[in-house]
């Protein structure tokens, strides 16, 4: 079986632990950014097959994050967010 990798870009380590630990205990590699432009870099360095991105981030929000992305890849992007506003889902 081919071994696949998620990005996870989120600031709060203890969120990233329990991503990070459920996904390896099914086979994924994980890669870890705890800021928006080092998970942006991420995103295009390291050929993730899916990125966990949380919305609220440091040195570059998760919005502007998925929209550079974006522009140069179709990789899935789930959004994780404690933002429950209408204005916020339609964004996501």
């Amino acid at each position: 079986m081919e071994e696949r990798t998620v990005l996870i870009v989120e600031d709060d380590p203890n969120i990233v632990d329990i991503l990070k630990f459920n996904f390896e205990k099914e086979g994924y590699n994980i890669l870890v950014a705890t800021d928006g432009a080092s998970g942006l870099e991420l995103a295009q360095t390291g050929n993730p097959d899916m990125i966990l991105l949380d919305v609220m981030l440091p040195k570059m929000d998760g919005f502007e994050v998925c929209r550079k992305i974006r522009d140069k890849q179709q990789t899935p992007i789930i959004m994780l967010t404690a933002r429950d506003e209408e204005a916020d889902k339609v964004l996501g």
